[in-house]
């Protein structure tokens, strides 16, 4: 059986974390550990059916199940995000790099700024099959476009208020990151200048977190900012199909 590759960031740790241990295919996960890895284990081991196998680099992998899949993750800081160069840089890197261990690889990603535009030539000559979660005929907007079910719903939820903050399970347990010097670099002045015109957080809720954790999250950002809170729930299946899409397609391109 193959060996299939993921590479997220932070924001969808708990949706992976989530996926994968509760997929009876999968024999075991290692994950290259790191600073921005460790919510993404400690999920993992919070949900109880793996205990990973974690490895400092990639060079340290070697299939630990004969003949059953298994997964290799690495989990890249939130920071790429920052701009358009460095998130193309950061995961055309990550991507040749573990592409020697696995059979393929299924990315957390969206086209996140138009970064993954054109990933035929972001990952030309890279030897494995690249799997992006798709939203019909495109890959999915980014990871809100991916947790609130597409473009449809992500459009029509921005005409409803273009003031919208959205809040997947994710962002509500990293939004602090805005802050910090190494992505968002704002301090809380300039964060109201910044989203003066906004008016709601919006939640998104997925069984990776309940409705209430996720509004206790965010209290402090709605304060700050002067923001109401409304929901709406969250799905999970465009990254359902994009893993069993990516797993059918190598393992068939293995027989």
């Amino acid at each position: 059986m193959p060996v299939v590759g993921v590479i997220t960031c932070e924001i969808l740790e708990l949706e992976f974390a989530y996926l994968l241990s509760r997929d009876p295919d999968i024999a075991g996960v290692t994950v290259v550990e790191d600073a921005t890895s460790f919510g993404f284990i400690d999920a993992l081991e919070s949900m109880g059916r793996f205990e990973p196998r974690t490895i400092p680099v990639l060079r340290g992998f070697s299939p630990a199940f004969t003949g059953r899949l298994e997964v290799l993750a690495r989990v890249l800081e939130l920071a790429l995000h920052n701009r358009r160069r460095l998130l193309q840089e950061g995961l055309g890197k990550a991507v040749k790099e573990m592409a020697h261990y696995v059979d393929g690889i299924v990315l957390g990603y969206g086209l996140c700024g138009n970064a993954l535009e054109k990933p035929e030539e972001l990952f030309a000559d890279i030897g494995v099959p690249i799997f992006i979660p798709m939203d019909e005929d495109h890959p999915v907007d980014d990871c809100v476009g991916l947790i609130i079910g597409g473009r449809e719903y992500y459009y029509g939820e921005q005409c409803k208020e273009a003031g919208t903050f959205f809040m997947i399970p994710g962002w509500t347990k990293h939004w602090r990151r805005l802050f910090e010097k190494e992505f968002g670099k704002l301090d809380p002045q300039m964060a109201k200048r910044v989203f003066s015109s906004y008016k709601r957080s919006l939640l998104i809720p997925t069984p990776v977190s309940v409705e209430e954790t996720m509004r206790q999250n965010i209290e402090e950002f709605n304060d700050l900012l002067g923001l109401r809170t409304e929901v709406r729930k969250g799905t999970l299946d465009i990254l359902y199909r994009a893993w069993e899409s990516a797993k059918k397609a190598i393992s068939e391109s293995m027989e």
